[in-house]
């Protein structure tokens, strides 16, 4: 679970949103939605404990075993360095303790379930904005946590990339993980994701995806 109690973030001194307090129950599916600026990526970080809010405080309530990932968005990755494909994606066994075999044979899964395979050895300056993205996905799916937070994961993704990102998300809903989804594209939250955080700076708003999107957003928008 997740619980933000009076919290604010944003540059010192000028908090984005009012104070928000709101609790996220253990495996639910939430998008966060709102215009360019608003605060939805540093809210994450604040959940992640990557930023320190401006005031108030988060409490997690996630297994000792395990934990959180977050995914980044992906201008945040140094496409300089000297890793391949492969390497970028075993890193989500970081911290965790298998068998080589058990390694290797999960590796090929997750490059196989997000179409990777035959790029293994392909370093980042060669991936494409999708394929990139796919790999930073596979690295979240080989971690295995049971909080998800996952800024702009749709990012670069081609229709088809777009369909396995949903399929992988409502997997990880269905084995009772709790995620949270910055997301830009309102009719996929519309139809994937059934609650939403709507950040503005009048304040935030959490309700049904269907509902929030449909009537607190201009109906150009929605």
């Amino acid at each position: 679970m997740i619980r933000c109690q009076s919290l604010t973030w944003g540059a010192p001194g000028q908090p984005l949103t009012p104070a928000l307090s709101l609790s996220l129950d253990t495996g639910s599916l939430t998008a966060v939605v709102g215009a360019n600026g608003s605060g939805k990526s540093s809210l994450l970080k604040v959940i992640a404990k990557l930023q320190k809010p401006l005031s108030g405080r988060v409490d997690l309530s996630v297994p000792r075993q395990g934990g959180l990932s977050f995914l980044p968005q992906q201008q945040h990755l140094d496409r300089q360095f000297p890793i391949n494909l492969r390497d970028l994606v075993a890193a989500g066994f970081w911290g965790r303790r298998l068998s080589s075999p058990l390694r290797k044979r999960r590796l090929a899964i997750a490059l196989e379930d997000w179409q990777l395979s035959g790029l293994e050895q392909r370093p980042l300056m060669a991936l494409s904005g999708g394929e990139l993205q796919r790999a930073l996905l596979a690295r979240l799916s080989l971690a295995d946590t049971p909080l998800l937070l996952l800024d702009e994961p749709h990012a670069a993704l081609d229709e088809q990339g777009q369909a396995l990102l949903w399929q992988h998300l409502h997997a990880w809903h269905a084995q009772g993980r709790t995620l949270v989804v910055v997301c830009h594209d309102l009719a996929a939250v519309r139809h994937h994701i059934p609650h939403t955080l709507l950040i503005r700076h009048t304040g935030c708003v959490y309700g049904s995806s269907a509902e929030l999107i449909e009537q607190t957003l201009p109906p150009q928008v929605a």
